[in-house]
């Protein structure tokens, strides 16, 4: 009397369950992709003609803000 039984260890178990939910995620952020603005569509400065590049920008200009003393 042979008899085919299948052990499901508890590893096999949770590699299922991780599996399945990183599936769900990926189905639920996946559509909501579309919809974001394509990164050519950002406007880029032109290149300065006598080298250098720096600009004070606002995120710039928030972080010399949060260095005060």
């Amino acid at each position: 009397m042979s008899q085919s039984t299948t052990k499901l260890s508890r590893r096999t178990l949770f590699a299922g369950a991780s599996t399945a939910g990183a599936l769900a995620t990926v189905a639920t952020v996946l559509p909501s992709l579309n919809t974001l603005a394509p990164a050519a569509a950002v406007a880029v400065a032109p290149k300065p003609e006598r080298g250098g590049g720096y600009t004070l920008s606002a995120h710039v200009k928030q972080y010399y803000k949060t260095t005060l003393v």
